[in-house]
C-alpha cells in the first residue's frame, strides 16, 4: 500500500465516526465528494482535513474535504448484517476447506437439503471445487471439515479482519486515522 500526496481520483472523503475511527476498514468508509459536501452543509459532519482542490458556486468557494467526522456517534456494537461479503470477510476471503482465495461461494455446513439454514452458524466460505465436492453431504460424510467453526462475528472482529486488506492507495491526510503500515510516495 502506498500513501499519495496528490488528490485521489474523484476526491473521496474518508468518513470517521464521532470518535475519529473509520466507520469501516474493508471496504474503507469513503464518500464521494458530493456526499461529503452535502453532509457539511447539512451540518452532519465536521471537516477534519481538506484537499487543495476547491469547488465554486457563484457565491461560495470551499476546499473539498478529504477527511470528515460524523457529529453523531454510530455504535459499532450492533450485530453485523448477514451478507455474503461479511461471511467472506469473517473467513478471510479464503475457502474454509482448502484455503483457496478464488471462485468463492457459500457452503451450508449442514446442507439445506438436510434442514440446514442460511445463517452465521451454518455458512462457511468455500471455493467452488470444494463446494461441489462436498455437495449435499454432511461434513463428516464428505471427510471435509471447515478450518473454523462458523459463528456470528462481532463488528469489532469484522473491523479487525478488514485491517488485513488495506487498499492500494491512501491519501496522506488519511494516514493519522488508519492503522496500517504505509509507505509515502509522490
Amino acid at each position: 500500500m502506498n500513501v499519495v500526496t496528490t488528490p485521489l481520483a474523484g476526491f473521496p472523503a474518508l468518513v470517521l465516526n464521532a470518535d475519529f475511527r473509520p466507520l469501516s476498514y474493508f471496504p474503507l468508509s469513503l464518500w464521494p465528494w458530493q456526499e461529503a459536501v452535502k453532509a457539511v452543509f447539512l451540518e452532519r459532519v465536521d471537516v477534519v482535513a481538506e484537499y487543495d482542490h476547491k469547488i465554486h458556486s457563484p457565491s461560495f468557494e470551499m476546499n473539498l474535504p478529504s477527511v470528515i467526522s460524523l457529529r453523531d456517534y454510530i455504535s459499532q456494537d450492533r450485530p453485523p448484517a448477514f451478507t455474503r461479503f461479511n461471511v467472506f470477510l469473517r473467513d478471510g476471503f479464503a475457502c474454509q476447506y482448502c484455503g483457496a482465495a478464488e471462485d468463492l461461494t457459500f457452503d451450508h455446513v449442514l446442507p439445506r437439503s438436510r434442514g440446514g439454514r442460511t445463517s452465521w452458524d451454518n455458512i462457511v466460505t468455500a471455493c467452488a471445487p470444494c463446494n461441489l465436492k462436498k455437495g449435499g453431504r454432511f461434513a463428516r460424510d464428505a471427510k471435509m471439515h471447515p478450518n473454523r467453526r462458523p459463528r456470528r462475528p462481532s463488528m469489532h472482529e469484522l473491523q479487525n479482519m478488514g485491517r488485513r486488506f488495506p487498499p492500494h492507495h491512501l491519501h496522506e491526510t488519511w494516514v493519522d486515522y488508519l492503522y496500517w503500515d504505509v509507505e509515502l510516495e509522490d
